[in-house]
């Protein structure tokens, strides 16, 4: 059963450490935590009953640990994209980082949909905990609602319901802020950081390659969570031609939030 448990861990390995990334916004977070999920199946392999899949069985140890990890800590704020930008602007060593890893890395291309899907991450860490899971569980690596009740140890009732108020919640915050789905948001991070690492692309050409802004302007705002979820699915934010850039702007914001949480 050991040599099934490698086999099906390194199949869904990616999966589980963007998941957790999501979770944590930590690098060292998330692989601190791969590791000791694989570690504990590894240990416990002997109580699996094959009850479900293996697959959700690990997610569920791997849930487990990062509850453990985040519950003493406190939620971001919504606004937590203005926060973050403000520090940015102060922080010349920041952009000095970042415009080297755009010039060097193979992994350095700055594209809005991978922002769209950075932005996600940082403003979803706003959800309570188990809304948080369950929205990501469900909307971004498609387990099922029976799937997410064995990983959570929660009623399948309580996992539509923490679903339902976790769409709701998102769909309010993008609505309210963002600038490429309502003209009247008050974010236009994804067009000033295309013009900072695409000074000679033109960001309204990228953004009408998007369907989410195409939806976005024919007012299907009924569509526009599951678009912004289809873009989070389709990014692996280790794997992706953005991923150093990205991850180095998630540390940052990490680092910032932690500082502003603590004066809270």
């Amino acid at each position: 059963m050991k040599d099934t448990l490698e086999q099906e861990f390194q199949r869904f390995r990616g999966q589980l450490r963007s998941y957790l990334l999501r979770m944590t916004a930590s690098t060292e977070d998330t692989e601190d935590l791969l590791q000791d999920t694989y570690l504990r199946a590894l240990e416990k392999i002997g109580t699996f009953k094959e009850e479900s899949t293996l697959k959700t069985w690990v997610f569920a140890i791997a849930s487990n640990l990062a509850r453990d990890l985040l519950r003493s800590k406190k939620r971001w704020p919504e606004n937590v994209t203005d926060i973050c930008k403000e520090a940015a602007l102060n922080n010349q060593a920041f952009f000095q980082e970042a415009m080297q890893i755009r010039h060097t890395s193979p992994q350095g291309e700055f594209e809005i949909r991978e922002h769209i899907a950075f932005c996600f991450t940082c403003v979803s860490k706003s959800l309570p905990l188990e809304q948080h899971l369950v929205l990501l569980l469900k909307e971004v690596y498609d387990f099922k609602i029976k799937e997410i009740a064995q990983i959570t140890a929660q009623t399948e009732a309580m996992i539509k319901y923490y679903l339902h108020t976790a769409r709701s919640k998102m769909n309010e915050v993008f609505d309210h802020r963002c600038s490429l789905i309502n003209q009247k948001g008050i974010c236009h991070q994804c067009t000033e950081l295309n013009g900072i690492f695409n000074p000679k692309q033109n960001a309204q050409e990228e953004l009408a390659k998007i369907e989410m802004i195409k939806a976005a302007k024919r007012g299907e705002k009924t569509r526009l969570l599951d678009l912004r979820l289809e873009v989070l699915k389709g990014i692996d934010p280790f794997e992706s031609g953005a991923a150093e850039l990205q991850l180095h702007h998630l540390e940052h914001n990490r680092k910032v939030m932690e500082k502003y949480l603590e004066k809270e």
